[in-house]
């Protein structure tokens, strides 16, 4: 007797309820609304991060042509000469497309500020230079 009243009580709840449900599906989109917001600025904080190392390494290919032509590129021939292969630099300086993560060309200006003889800067992610997002060889020399 005891057996059949607990098999009987076992029977009777075979699925969730649709509060239950609800709940579970509400925890679901909350977890899922958090992450979103959370990898949207990782991904945004990377970009910049990515604009830096690229800006760093323009200026050192800008360097290295300047080592061995005794001379940088003009602002005619921009930094676009560096990714092309000469005999001096079979395979060009700079490996892979000059954009930025926004796909926004980079500046090279010529001369550049504080004494500098050239400057790189990236408009940043809003696309338009001289705003405070910009990010510039000549912030990045003193980091």
């Amino acid at each position: 007797m005891f057996y059949n009243g607990l098999r009987n009580r076992s029977l009777k709840r075979n699925g969730f309820t649709l509060t239950e449900l609800l709940v579970v599906i509400a925890i679901i989109g909350l977890l899922s609304g958090v992450a979103t917001v959370g990898m949207r600025a990782y991904l945004a904080s990377s970009a910049v991060r990515i604009a830096r190392i690229e800006v760093v390494e323009i200026v050192d290919a800008l360097e290295n042509y300047n080592s061995i032509k005794s001379r940088y590129p003009t602002v005619e021939e921009g930094i676009r000469i560096l990714g092309e292969s000469t005999s001096e630099f079979p395979g060009g300086l700079l490996k892979g497309n000059l954009n930025d993560p926004w796909k926004n060309p980079y500046e090279y200006v010529i001369p550049g500020t504080n004494g500098e003889p050239f400057d790189v800067i990236c408009s940043g992610p809003d696309g338009r230079i001289g705003t405070e997002d910009d990010i510039a060889s000549y912030d990045l020399v003193n980091q």
